[in-house]
């Protein structure tokens, strides 16, 4: 199985690759529109990141679970700054 530090270094490379800024993969995979990344929208980003469909629903449960703060089993975009910004440290 692929450990964090690996899985977390193939999603820091999607975000930085494929888009010009954070504020363009947020809502690239916002494809609700909503304002927040839902499991199935964080997932969608996992198979963009070539996490295996094996881990990918328990990776983006753990990502949901690690910076959902208010709760609502949703990523908003204070999260997922906040989420990019320790991928980007934790992938080093």
């Amino acid at each position: 199985m692929a450990s964090k530090k690996s899985i977390l270094r193939k999603i820091q490379i999607v975000l930085t690759n494929h888009f010009e800024t954070p504020e363009a993969a947020f809502s690239f995979f916002d494809k609700s529109g909503d304002g927040k990344l839902s499991k199935s929208e964080i997932t969608n980003l996992l198979k963009e990141a070539e996490i295996s469909g094996f881990i990918r629903g328990l990776v983006g449960s753990k990502l949901i679970e690690g910076y959902d703060k208010d709760g609502d089993e949703l990523i908003d975009w204070k999260e997922f700054k906040t989420a990019i910004s320790e991928i980007a440290k934790d992938a080093e």
